[in-house]
Order: structure tokens, then sequence, then C-alpha cells
């Protein structure tokens, strides 16, 4: 009889891959970087276990948000005091920290426990080109969405 493969730490390998956010819309990106450090992209998928990959996401500031999202969509914080509540508009978050306008996506799209905050670790964004992560020798990967 076959018995299902369940992955363990033992045969996990993590591989890192870097993402070109420039001109990508910022919601089909996330999905496909949250597929990817979720490891539904590998057929050694186990639901409990971190088998995905670790992301590096470029040129971050160069996102695309369709509609009127730049002016409309917003990000809530909260200080904890009383009152302390504090809205950003998409637009304003964009320009001044485009890395928190994709981590907060992709941490979106991911299980709300530690499973999901060990994935979230894995995910590196920067507004620029560059990062500092060449020693890992990560793979360029192309994602086909608009």
């Amino acid at each position: 009889m076959k018995t299902t493969f369940m992955a363990n730490p033992s045969n996990i390998e993590h591989k890192w891959y870097v993402v070109d956010a420039e001109g990508k819309t910022l919601g089909r990106l996330a999905a496909e970087v949250a597929k990817i450090l979720r490891g539904k992209h590998k057929p050694t998928y186990t639901p409990h276990m971190d088998t995905g990959d670790h992301v590096i996401v470029v040129n971050a500031a160069k996102v695309v948000l369709t509609g009127k999202k730049l002016v409309q969509k917003t990000y809530f914080r909260h200080s904890g005091y009383p009152g302390g509540t504090t809205f950003t508009a998409a637009g304003k978050m964009l320009a001044e920290r485009p890395e928190r306008v994709i981590e907060l996506a992709v941490k979106g799209m991911l299980p709300k426990n530690t499973l999901g905050r060990q994935m979230y670790r894995k995910l590196k964004v920067y507004s620029n080109a560059t990062h500092p992560h060449e020693a890992q020798q990560p793979e360029t990967l192309e994602l086909n969405i608009r």
C-alpha cells in the first residue's frame, strides 16, 4: 500500500528566489509570493510544516495599484492608547515605505499562527534593485502576472 508523503525537518530543502516587482500588480504579486513562502508550489507540500522557500522582492517602489487604490485604500495602525488610531493612504505609504506595502499584503495571505509567522520571516523586501543576499545564490523567479 502506498502512503502519503509527510515532510519532516530532515527532508525539507529551502531555496532562495528573487522576484522583481517592477510593473506588477500588488495583490497578484503578493498571492504568488505567499504561495512560494508556504511551499504550495512543491510536490512535498505538507500543511503542518514550513516547506516553503525564501523570497527576496526587489523594486518594491515600482509596484502598481489599480483603480483608485492609491487614494482610497488605507492602512490602519493603533498605538495601544485610547484614540491612538492612525490611517495612512496607500499612496503615501508607497511613497514613504514601499517595502511595508508588499510586506502587509503578503502577511495577510499567510496563516495567522506561529507557522505563518515563521513563513513571514523568510520574506525580504527592498525598495530598489539591490539586495545583500548574493551569498545565498538566489535564483531569479519570473512570475506570469500583470
